[in-house]
C-alpha cells in the first residue's frame, strides 16, 4: 500500500466521523444539562374517609350478585 493510499483511507474515514457526528447532532441533538421540572403528587394519607352515603349506601344493587332473569306470564307481547 503506497502512502497516498494510506493518507485518502484516514481522509476519507475523517470526512466520514464528521458527517456522521453532525446528521447525529441534528437529529438526536446536543446533551442539555439543564434539569426538568416535574409534577410532585401529595403523599399517600392514612386516613380513611367514609364514602357519600347517598352512592354507596344498604340499599344498592350489588353488581357482583348474579342476577337470574326468567320468564313471566304478565310481560308485555
Amino acid at each position: 500500500m503506497k502512502k497516498s493510499d494510506l493518507a485518502m483511507i484516514v481522509f476519507i474515514a475523517s470526512v466520514s466521523v464528521l458527517v456522521a457526528y453532525f446528521i447525529g447532532n441534528s437529529l438526536f441533538g446536543t446533551i442539555t444539562t439543564k434539569g426538568e421540572k416535574v409534577k410532585t403528587i401529595a403523599p399517600i394519607s392514612t386516613n380513611i374517609v367514609q364514602p357519600d352515603p347517598a352512592i354507596f349506601n344498604k340499599d344498592a344493587i350489588n353488581p357482583s350478585v348474579e342476577v337470574q332473569i326468567t320468564s313471566s306470564s304478565t310481560g308485555s307481547q
